[in-house]
């Protein structure tokens, strides 16, 4: 992914819904133009607005001024549902600013999904979504936590459906990028191999950026020896850009024993052929010298914890009777779990 040069876009909204925008599309280190513009020329709507920048691939920082003359209730996504921002409360007049980092790339969502729309998408969602100003700069420098992973972690399209790659930018605001590769029913032999997901994500790479691999949920039939020696295969290559790569054991399945415990294969991801797949990453990260996220134990315990019918919210066992897949609360549950594991790796 090639990073472009300056790009600067402020919207400053008024009550009347007049916006002035700065853009630049010079090369970096040039001055930008200004121009006085309606705010329909990039955000419509109201309940959600939506607003579309025409910006090149890369990474942008982004701030927001969230409010107005009556109370509100604002959550943010970008792109393909990428939650940017819990929902943010605001009282009439009163007004919070907020910021956040954005990965803009195309496709903007799953690596093999629909391309989505070139440029930066925001909608500004919730009962009562109030925006009042927005500004867009380029931020081509930012550290970054890149993610390779299945359909546990992408950025899930549709409702009800989401992955938790797709929650963890809410937890990390402006100074972190993530940038969300993981895809729907990769395993690690695929997601090595296809070049649209590890070499583009190896490709993005740098010195000191974080690279967290789940990959598991589809390694039904992957030997032991295979499967660390694609591990392996990634993570020599991560480090050897300078990155810094992270074995995430994956999400537990929500499927309990009779005593309310999920102490059984299916839940633990042991495959088809009786490897333990979580426990060849844990063996594989000791040797390897590799941190290691184990989201295994952490989300069993939670989903023991909360027990067989109040887990149910974090799968999509109402809707779809799927125990696999996680809905926007458990994958929000599972980032802060991830979330958490990061800063204690500080």
């Amino acid at each position: 992914m090639k990073r472009y040069g300056s790009v600067l876009v402020t919207l400053a909204a008024t009550l009347g819904g007049l916006v002035t925008a700065a853009p630049a599309h010079a090369d970096r280190g040039h001055g930008h133009g200004e121009a006085l513009a309606t705010r329909n020329e990039h955000c419509t709507g109201s309940a959600p607005v939506v607003c579309h920048l025409d910006l090149a691939p890369g990474t942008y920082d982004v701030s927001v001024l969230l409010g107005g003359a009556t109370a509100g209730r604002t959550t943010v996504t970008a792109e393909t549902r990428r939650t940017m921002l819990a929902p943010t409360p605001t009282g009439a007049g009163q007004t919070v600013r907020r910021a956040f980092t954005v990965d803009v790339r195309h496709p903007e969502g799953e690596p093999t999904g629909p391309a989505g729309s070139p440029g930066l998408d925001l909608r500004f969602e919730g009962p009562a979504p109030r925006l009042a100003g927005l500004r867009v700069t380029p931020a081509p420098r930012t550290p970054q936590i890149l993610l390779a992973g299945d359909s546990t972690v992408c950025d899930q399209p549709a409702e009800p459906y989401s992955g938790w790659g797709q929650q963890l930018p809410r937890f990390f605001g402006r100074g972190t990028s993530v940038a969300n590769y993981a895809d729907s029913g990769e395993g690690t032999e695929s997601f090595l191999a296809n070049p649209a997901l590890f070499p583009a994500l190896l490709a993005e790479v740098r010195r000191g950026d974080r690279v967290l691999i789940q990959l598991a949920h589809n390694d039904k039939q992957t030997p032991a020896d295979a499967y660390r020696a694609r591990l392996t295969t990634m993570t020599e290559r991560v480090r050897e850009k300078g990155g810094r790569p992270v074995l995430v054991t994956p999400v537990v399945r929500r499927w309990f024993n009779a005593d309310g415990t999920l102490d059984n294969g299916v839940a633990l991801h042991v495959n088809g052929l009786g490897v333990d797949l979580p426990a060849q990453m844990r063996s594989l990260a000791a040797e390897l010298d590799v941190p290691l996220i184990d989201l295994t134990a952490l989300s069993k315990r939670r989903v023991e914890e909360m027990g067989p019918e109040a887990s149910k919210a974090l799968y999509l066992y109402d809707e779809a009777r799927d125990n696999t897949h996680t809905s926007v609360t458990g994958a929000t549950e599972f980032a802060a779990l991830v979330r958490d594991a990061l800063r204690e790796m500080r």
